[in-house]
């Protein structure tokens, strides 16, 4: 199991710390605000699931953690991230 603190800036960011045996990772977000998609495509302050401060999502493949991007609406965000 690894972790991961992911610093959410206003360039678009993705995971980085797992390996060929992670099969999930749960975000959550501890401050503001910031926009996902987990396909690929690059997310924009207002284009991408919101998830607010306090909230969590769980990425439940390798395609979708591989494909994360993420973006902050406002000001940075740090979240949390674990892998299993």
């Amino acid at each position: 199991m690894n972790n991961e603190i992911l610093t959410v800036s206003s360039t678009v960011v993705s995971l980085s710390n797992y390996d060929d045996l992670t099969r999930t990772a749960t975000i959550t977000v501890e401050t503001d605000q910031i926009r996902y998609w987990v396909d690929g495509n690059e997310p924009t302050t207002s284009a991408g699931h919101l998830l607010e401060s306090g909230d969590s999502v769980v990425l439940e493949s390798r395609n979708e953690i591989k494909h994360f991007r993420a973006i902050r609406v406002t000001t940075d965000a740090t979240c949390q991230v674990s892998y299993v």
